[in-house]
């Protein structure tokens, strides 16, 4: 059953990592706090999502995304050749790139509050830096086993097309509501669990399989790059809180729509700075939404090993769907 909370009193647990006022008596740590609510009890129940064996990889290609995203650096893959070195028969390789490239977590050094600068459990903006993201860091969740759990995927594109409606270009600032996303929970059955890891599908990575070179420069290297998401309002962040998702992911650039307005509900700055909710973007969901038709459920036993960099800000999320 899903339990409200009240955002009446939401100001006294602003940076402190606190779901309400039960967990200050040490129920969950303020440490990475959504990520808590993983326990080993939750694992143990996600385990019960294993019937066939069959996996999928959510991981986009470190190399799909050709075009350039924000100045950052694409992927730069080279080979060693130790044959030409040392005359010995083997290889090895060298990658550079910026880790959100491509399918990434946001960390939570990512993205502070932009009206005081503060990050996660108040940490400031000069600290991230300063002490190499040693508190932030993902390295911090790969020390605490990853993110393990049952992933729920919301097929938003498969809802429109069922239900004949005409989808949105996922190359607009379109913003998909929570009254759609509770039409879709009915419409596949869901049943919610506390800690579940949400997964939308919005469409962009189809669209981005399907465009040529040009069109794809043109929509996320251009100046009016804009792209599908969560709405930003009141009623997305109140529902992304009552619903105790430990992780919210996506397959677009932003898990939210993009840009984002000033006089919009940023929702990054919620499930980042305040909650500690690790974000998901350009996640591959389209092999996963087929085996979720396929299984004809939309639940799965998921697991995330994110790359063990100390003080890490993103990281591919080397994330598995197991049905």
């Amino acid at each position: 059953m899903q339990r409200e909370r009240s955002f009446r009193r939401y100001d006294i647990y602003k940076f402190i990592g606190k779901w309400d006022e039960s967990l200050v008596l040490g129920l969950i740590s303020a440490e990475h706090l959504a990520l808590n609510l993983l326990t080993p009890s939750t694992v143990l129940d996600a385990r019960s999502e294993i019937k066939t064996g069959i996996s999928v990889q959510l991981d986009w290609s470190l190399d799909n995304l050709g075009a350039t995203i924000s100045g950052r650096k694409n992927l730069e893959h080279s080979f060693i050749d130790y044959k030409a070195l040392l005359n010995v028969y083997g290889h090895d390789d060298s990658v550079s790139f910026n880790t959100q490239c491509g399918s990434q977590w946001d960390g939570f050094g990512y993205y502070g509050d932009q009206a005081t600068g503060l990050y996660y459990n108040g940490t400031k903006h000069e600290n991230i830096i300063r002490t190499g993201n040693e508190n932030l860091g993902i390295h911090n969740w790969c020390a605490r086993g990853g993110i393990v759990g049952r992933g729920v995927l919301l097929d938003y594109v498969a809802y429109m097309e069922e239900t004949g409606q005409e989808l949105p270009n996922p190359c607009t600032r379109f913003g998909i509501t929570v009254d759609v996303l509770d039409k879709i929970v009915a419409h596949q059955g869901i049943e919610w669990r506390d800690g579940d890891i949400l997964f939308i599908r919005s469409g962009f990575v189809r669209w981005y399989n399907a465009a040529g070179p040009e069109e794809r420069e043109k929509n996320i290297s251009g100046p009016d790059a804009a792209f599908i998401g969560v709405k930003t309002n009141d009623a997305s962040r109140d529902w992304l809180w009552n619903h105790h998702f430990s992780a919210v992911a996506g397959d677009t650039l932003a898990f939210e729509q993009y840009p984002i307005l000033s006089n919009s509900v940023a929702l990054h700055e919620y499930l980042l700075p305040r909650w500690g909710t690790p974000i998901g973007e350009m996640f591959d969901l389209e092999t996963l939404s087929k085996q979720c038709a396929a299984h004809k459920r939309w639940s799965f036993f998921f697991t995330g090993a994110p790359l063990n960099i100390p003080g890490g800000i993103a990281s591919p999320p080397n994330a598995i769907a197991i049905f």
